[in-house]
């Protein structure tokens, strides 16, 4: 029993020792061989397999040398660690910490690295050992996300199992250039009237959300999911939108009934979840919306079209300056890193539409952004919308009196304008835009005076009816045809004798008629994509029918 157990340590010792199993081999073989013909007895053990074990060891031990560049933790507080040692990290490197903890290398210094650590950094201890990993901070990517939840990091966080993507990115990829872009022509429907028909977005195209808390900021964005469903329940692989939600800082149960209201209205399976929320560390919300960029420009390369909400960019901006002053680095307005406007731009520039040789694909972002007391010139808020293609912007007045979503029509612009628009809705929107900025201008003056004459009578008239028609609930978006249709009712003067107060009931029942009976006109809009002269005479024709037969 002795060789077997002399083989067995021998086994155990001969990988750590690598180094020194050259010299050893003969000794090791003569020895064991001694052992045994020494003692007739312990024969019957089995020389042949003994010495068996001990040559598939011998053979198979590893005489490379191990090297892994590391280096110790000096101190530790606050998510950010001081590591002595690893003297070629590279900047926004991956590291890992002896508990199993990630982190980045963010500030390279001369004496040491300055570490976020992505995750509780209790389990850090002054000394631990660092590894380098070589690797920049990268993200599954692919088709494989969608449905799921995940983390800052891509990793699974809805406990449906693992992801089986096969494919990484790195998360700080470079914007793509002037060459490989295309200017915003095809129209990205968000199913709600008010941005359809006065502030459309086009696909690639920037749009700022900004307003106040609880105006509907997330609410326009989650519309804008859900009907993407009518595109991408369809076959056609251009019209459909992969949409990506980033979750920035909220909280935990707040994305849980996001992501269940997804999960009813059928929109989770075209959607990826990414979630930093306020528990998470600051340098996990601060790397939340470059993983969930990653993930959209994955489908943007690959000839197809995404889109990203970013809710919102005011919470990833704080988490930055936390880390940037933990850090150590000079403030500057507002306290905020004077890298700040750089944080953004590097990260909204990554949404384009590419030209047909590159794929024609795009990546539409809408970022979102919460103003205090609807101070639009505070420090982040005139950043983001100098970087952006245009602004919604979301009145809490406006909100409160009813009018939702409470777009302040003369604030909100599109940069792109009407080339991301369909030609049915220029026909009808184009008059809507003049005659809404009329009404507000003169709608100020009129309450101080009743003998208006009768044009400006009228155009108060109508101003009041357009507003009422472009209130919307949440959660129904509209068909582009459908909206036509209404928008059509009501910039044609149709409804300028109607009550005031029963334009949303009319709306509601000459939708379903116009569903219901006549199919063929809005499925003639929809193809067409205008509104040709027969359709306008039967859209007429319908409209003047139903009024005549509503109460």
């Amino acid at each position: 029993m002795l060789s077997v157990r002399v083989a067995a340590a021998l086994a155990r010792t001969l990988p750590r020792r690598a180094g020194f199993v050259s010299k050893n081999v003969a000794a090791a073989c003569v020895g064991a061989k001694n052992l045994h013909t020494a003692r007739p007895w312990l024969q019957k053990t089995g020389t042949a397999e003994v010495s068996s074990i001990l040559e598939e060891k011998i053979l198979g031990a590893d005489t490379g040398a191990n090297l892994e560049e590391t280096g110790r933790v000096l101190s530790i507080g606050d998510g950010i660690a001081r590591v002595y040692g690893l003297r070629n990290v590279q900047a926004e490197e991956m590291v890992e910490f002896s508990s199993g903890l990630k982190g980045m290398s963010l500030n390279l210094e001369p004496d040491n690295v300055g570490v976020v650590v992505f995750g509780n950094d209790k389990l850090i201890k002054e000394g631990d050992i660092v590894k380098r990993t070589g690797a920049i901070v990268d993200v599954p990517v692919g088709e494989e996300l969608l449905g799921r939840v995940v983390d800052a990091l891509g990793n699974p966080i809805d406990g449906k199992g693992p992801l089986g993507s096969k494919e990484r990115r790195r998360v700080g990829l470079k914007a793509p250039g002037i060459i490989p872009r295309i200017s915003v022509r095809e129209p990205m429907q968000t199913g709600i009237k008010a941005v359809d028909s006065l502030v459309p977005i086009g696909r690639g195209q920037r749009e700022l959300i900004i307003g106040d808390r609880q105006t509907g900021k997330t609410a326009i964005a989650i519309d804008t999911i859900i009907n993407q469903k009518r595109f991408n329940d369809g076959t056609d692989e251009k019209k459909k939108l992969y949409c990506i939600y980033v979750a920035i800082g909220q909280k935990r149960s707040t994305v849980a009934q996001l992501v269940k209201r997804l999960t009813d209205t059928d929109a989770m399976k075209y959607t990826i979840v990414v979630s930093a929320t306020a528990s998470d560390a600051a340098p996990l919300q601060y790397l939340a919306p470059y993983s969930g960029c990653s993930m959209g420009e994955y489908f943007r390369d690959n000839s197809k079209h995404a889109l990203i909400i970013y809710d919102d960019l005011s919470k990833q901006a704080v988490a930055y300056r936390q880390m940037s002053l933990l850090l150590r680095r000079p403030p500057g307005r507002e306290a905020y890193p004077g890298d700040v406007f750089y944080l953004h731009s590097r990260l909204l520039e990554r949404a384009a539409k590419m030209n047909d040789n590159f794929g024609g694909g795009s990546l539409t972002a809408l970022p979102v952004i919460e103003t205090q007391a609807g101070d639009v010139s505070a420090y982040i808020p005139t950043n983001v919308i100098s970087i952006t293609d245009g602004q919604i912007f979301l009145e809490t007045e406006l909100f409160y009196k009813g009018i939702r979503p409470a777009i302040n029509v003369g604030l909100s612009v599109s940069r792109v304008g009407s080339a991301a628009q369909t030609r049915a809705m220029k026909q009808v929107a184009g008059t809507m835009k003049l005659e809404l900025a009329q009404y507000r201008e003169v709608a100020a003056f009129a309450q101080f005076g009743s003998d208006l004459d009768a044009a400006t009578q009228q155009l108060l008239n109508r101003g009041v009816r357009l507003t009422e028609l472009l209130k919307q609930g949440q959660y129904s978006p509209m068909a582009i045809e459908e909206q036509v249709a209404v928008i059509y009712a009501g910039v044609r003067g149709h409804l300028d004798k109607m009550e005031p107060s029963k334009i949303t009931k009319f709306e509601k029942a000459f939708l379903q008629h116009v569903i219901s009976q006549h199919q063929e006109l809005l499925a003639a809009i929809r193809t067409d994509g205008k509104i040709s002269e027969a359709s306008d005479v039967k859209l007429k024709e319908v409209v003047l029918n139903f009024l005549s037969s509503f109460e």
